[in-house]
């Protein structure tokens, strides 16, 4: 089983910065990959970015230049670096680790709020 723990969201204005954390903990040997979504109230989740085991990061054209992730493998935390933000990134933030099982798993979300 995998626990997975997002923490970092907030309400921050348009043009500030904010870091968010995943923290995944259990069995990871088969980890395939790690991504991170969004969502906004009555709209479809949202790929934003994610972190491909052995490949590497890809990104949504939206958040491309803006918005970073990043990867501690050595304690499988998993970190957005979002710059530059803007009304349309308000959303519940979550993270999604994916096994070679195929297993994947959520965490319960983090919200984000950009507004003046």
């Amino acid at each position: 089983q995998v626990q997975v723990v997002e923490a970092g969201g907030g309400l921050v204005q348009p043009g500030g910065s904010l870091r968010l954390s995943c923290a995944a903990s259990g069995r990871l040997d088969r980890l395939s990959r790690m991504v991170w979504y969004r969502q906004v109230p009555g709209k479809e989740r949202e790929y934003v970015a994610g972190i491909y085991i052995g490949r590497g990061a890809e990104y949504a054209d939206s958040v491309k230049g803006r918005f970073t992730i990043s990867r501690d493998s050595t304690k499988n935390i998993l970190w957005l670096q979002m710059t530059s933000l803007k009304p349309e990134d308000t959303a519940v933030y979550y993270c999604n680790v994916v096994t070679y099982g195929p297993e994947e798993y959520w965490g319960q979300g983090t919200q984000v709020t950009v507004s003046s």
